[in-house]
């Protein structure tokens, strides 16, 4: 049985990790553990929870700079920051109990990526407890600081390879005066969908999202039986009604409800594959074809009966956000066949690729997140032995 400790203080997990190496015992790192089935399968025998370190250390609305403990949910910084008309503007995919720690560590975001950048754009602090128990800081609790080698973007998206983060301060921003949320039926044909997105380009908005749906992810959203452009729009009411009126040339936009956003969120099956291609954003309508070609790889023609589909399997939801040029699917419980299809035709792709859930058996023939010899050489200088996340993005000590 895996045993579990879960520490209230940095103190206590740097007591962990060192207790844990000098038995040379491996640890899985843990926030809410909602996702715990992301990323490569680990060998770790552990898991050293974030769970109970939890809890706002410090915030200066002033100068719209919070810190908090790595185990405190994205729900309860969005809480207190609203008190001050303020937020974080970050929307990884999940739950919103999910923790601040775990969003860093893996680098996650989500549309609003478009107009305010991924958690290395926001954060601007870390508290780290390395793989032989030293507890180290990075960056600061302001938006300045001393330049010098960004540990911060190291340690930011490490999947906890390098250390456990203890502790994080962010960026905050004002809130929006006003916030509409737009949706545009749209044709999906590949030269429909790059047109609209060159004249969204030229046009004079400045979206907080632009989040393309494809038609069963429109339908999960209660939108459309087509595909839907999204459209997210804010700052103070004169310049949302000018953006909205320099959208006058896409007719049929129509307003819906703000929590769109938290479905979308939220929406992802608990056993799904789930898949992330990207391109330059100025190629997404190309990418999304590939995206496309793939799922429709992995649905059909990996289907030795292909009345499956028809008999109520369920589609792939995607979604690409148009500015980072990224489109991700989401294969409900597909068969082993179609994860090796797809895995066999995203290695054909001119694009990047990265796969975010699979099951188990299927990560062998993924080829490792990490080439070359500086990702090693990095690790051993904070987890010389290897113990924190082992695997987890093909790493070895």
């Amino acid at each position: 049985m895996m045993s579990v400790a879960a520490p209230d203080t940095s103190l206590g997990v740097a007591h962990h990790v060192r207790e844990a190496r000098d038995r040379r015992a491996t640890l899985r790192i843990a926030g809410a553990a909602h996702w715990m089935n992301a990323g490569r399968p680990t060998s770790a025998l552990g898991t050293l929870s974030l769970s109970a370190l939890a809890g706002i250390v410090d915030y200066n609305p002033g100068d719209l700079t919070l810190t908090a403990r790595a185990g405190t949910s994205l729900e309860t910084i969005a809480h207190a920051a609203a008190a001050e008309h303020q937020w974080l503007a970050l929307d990884p995919f999940g739950d919103p109990s999910g923790t601040l720690g775990a969003t860093v560590a893996t680098a996650s975001s989500g549309p609003l990526a478009c107009a305010f950048g991924t958690p290395r754009d926001n954060v601007l602090g870390l508290e780290i407890v390395t793989g032989d128990g030293r507890t180290i800081r990075s960056g600061g609790r302001v938006v300045k600081n001393v330049a010098g080698f960004d540990l911060t973007r190291l340690f930011t998206g490490s999947w906890g390879t390098l250390g456990v983060i203890t502790e994080v301060t962010v960026r905050l921003r004002a809130l929006p005066e006003v916030e509409d949320t737009l949706a545009l039926s749209i044709d999906e044909h590949p030269e429909t969908v790059g047109a609209l997105l060159v004249r969204l380009r030229a046009a004079a908005i400045a979206p907080l999202a632009l989040e393309l749906v494809n038609a069963p992810l429109a339908r999960v959203l209660g939108l459309a039986e087509t595909m839907v452009l999204l459209i997210r729009l804010g700052g103070n009411a004169d310049s949302v009604r000018a953006q909205r009126a320099a959208l006058g040339f896409a007719g049929g936009i129509t307003t819906v409800p703000a929590s769109m956003w938290n479905v979308l969120r939220t929406c992802e099956p608990e056993h799904a594959m789930v898949m992330r291609i990207s391109m330059p954003p100025s190629r997404l309508a190309e990418c999304w074809v590939a995206a496309r070609h793939v799922t429709h790889d992995v649905l059909h023609d990996a289907t030795p009966d292909p009345t499956r589909v028809a008999r109520g399997a369920r589609p792939t939801l995607m979604h690409g956000t148009v500015e980072r040029g990224v489109v991700r699917c989401i294969v409900p419980a597909p068969s082993s066949d179609a994860v090796d299809r797809a895995i066999a035709a995203c290695a054909t792709l001119p694009a990047t690729v990265i796969f975010e859930r699979l099951p188990d058996s299927a990560w062998p023939r993924v080829p490792h997140a990490l080439h070359g010899r500086l990702a090693p050489r990095i690790r051993q200088t904070f987890d010389p032995d290897g113990i924190l996340n082992p695997g987890i993005l093909g790493a070895t000590p």
